[in-house]
């Protein structure tokens, strides 16, 4: 789901849940008093609520664990006062969406991920495992293009297509285009079974462009 596709829901779910509070009724018995929504609207939005922002923000995100301990309220809570702690946690959400701070938190997180990914396969290069080594950098390559299409609204695609596409968009340069290619090259032989179209230090080489990419772009 692209970046307008999710500011977009963000909208809609505003809506919802405005509509949601204006259910409300008060309600007293002998046993409770308190303000009250309807329950079966309220799960409704919970549901895609929780679903917008485990996409967004990401489920190990303040937002989003934020979010879940809101759900459990107390004993006394009614669902109305549930709702209002939910709704500030989104709105929050919305707020850092729309600002631009979830996609350099994503990123963060995502850089993380892919320098163990790139830890990896130095290990297996150090074992002399070429091809497995030069297939892990080729997926960290790939799929950091794959979310830069992504953050730029481009439409996702083969490798060549994205790189094209990125480099028109002036992400980066020819040059860059060109030296991509020749990393993807080494993938393509690494994965197709071909060994003897690259050397050791073609590897070697790949591993540290793809590190610097992903340090660079993302």
């Amino acid at each position: 789901m692209t970046d307008l596709l999710l500011e977009k829901r963000f909208a809609e779910l505003v809506e919802q849940l405005a509509a949601v509070e204006a259910t409300k009724q008060h309600r007293q018995s002998d046993m409770t008093s308190g303000d009250y929504v309807d329950n079966a609207l309220l799960l409704n939005w919970k549901v895609k609520a929780k679903n917008l922002l485990s996409r967004a923000c990401g489920e190990q995100s303040e937002h989003y664990r934020g979010f879940v301990d809101c759900e459990q309220g107390s004993f006394y809570s009614t669902n109305y006062q549930i709702m209002l702690r939910l709704k500030a946690v989104f709105e929050a959400a919305k707020e850092d969406f729309e600002g631009g701070y979830l996609n350099t938190v994503r990123n963060l997180v995502q850089s993380e991920v892919f320098s163990n990914e790139l830890d990896q396969a130095r290990e297996l290069f150090g074992h002399g495992y070429l091809v497995a080594a030069a297939v892990i950098a080729g997926v960290v390559l790939e799929t950091t293009m794959r979310q830069l299409c992504t953050d730029r609204d481009i439409a996702i695609g083969k490798l060549d297509k994205m790189n094209a596409d990125l480099a028109k968009h002036g992400l980066y340069s020819v040059l860059v285009q060109k030296h991509i290619t020749a990393v993807a090259d080494i993938r393509n032989s690494a994965a197709h079974g071909h060994p003897e179209k690259f050397t050791k230090d073609d590897v070697s080489r790949m591993i540290d462009y793809v590190e610097g990419f992903v340090a660079t772009h993302l």
